[in-house]
């Protein structure tokens, strides 16, 4: 099964609560929070994994 990633954008100016990212198997392993940015707010510097 892909690897599975729960994000939070911690911004006060964005309103994004979660989102789930689903990798294909195609990603590198080291691919983490830090290679993305929030979809609604388009900034980098407030997203967090959601550890289990």
């Amino acid at each position: 099964m892909p690897k599975t990633l729960e994000v939070v954008c911690n911004r006060e100016a964005c309103d994004l609560d979660m989102m789930e990212l689903h990798y294909r198997y195609s990603m590198p392993d080291d691919t983490g929070v830090s290679d993305f940015v929030c979809p609604y707010c388009g900034e980098a510097n407030g997203l967090e994994a959601i550890e289990p």
